[in-house]
């Protein structure tokens, strides 16, 4: 019998994602507190754009896309918020938020030590560019292995397991 096997990546949904930010661009341009301060949000490629008039506001517009990334099943790790925050454009607060896809090499070798100090003996990993394959003899380690890495939360990338074979 053959190994079974999966790949362990980090994509998100660009559907959603869009469904997400347009919904709160509706919502940032219904809510009273919104109103005449230039508030907008936007989905540029792979970037969320918002801009306001103060800095407080950018973050009410960057919590407002969090919880309908949430809602949308899009998970949070996938958002690259700046550390320095809201940066002043003229009179305008401008935040610029990229998405991240893909497992970085750093983590990518923290997962594959994961699975072999923790996982069940003889699951074998491999990292292939952005993602790890995962094989083993038996199934229910796969599924170990899934549980395993999602109680994981100090791993600071999002895992979604797919080619489950």
């Amino acid at each position: 019998m053959a190994d079974a096997s999966m790949d362990v990546v980090s994509k998100f949904d660009k559907q959603e994602v869009a469904n997400a930010v347009n919904t709160a661009a509706k919502e940032v341009g219904n809510r009273y507190d919104f109103k005449n301060v230039g508030a907008s949000v936007e989905l540029v490629g792979e970037v969320i754009k918002m801009q306001a008039d103060s800095e407080e506001r950018v973050k009410a517009i960057l919590d407002v896309v969090q919880t309908w990334l949430i809602k949308r099943g899009v998970s949070l790790k996938h958002l690259d918020v700046p550390e320095a925050g809201p940066r002043l454009s003229g009179k305008e607060y401008k935040l610029d938020v990229p998405l991240k896809e893909g497992i970085s090499a750093e983590n990518a070798k923290k997962i594959n030590k994961i699975i072999r100090d923790e996982g069940p003996k003889g699951v074998k990993s491999q990292i292939h560019g952005d993602e790890l394959r995962v094989s083993s003899k038996s199934r229910d380690d796969l599924q170990a292995i899934q549980r395993l890495l999602r109680e994981h939360s100090d791993l600071d990338v999002a895992l979604t397991f797919t080619n489950y074979r």
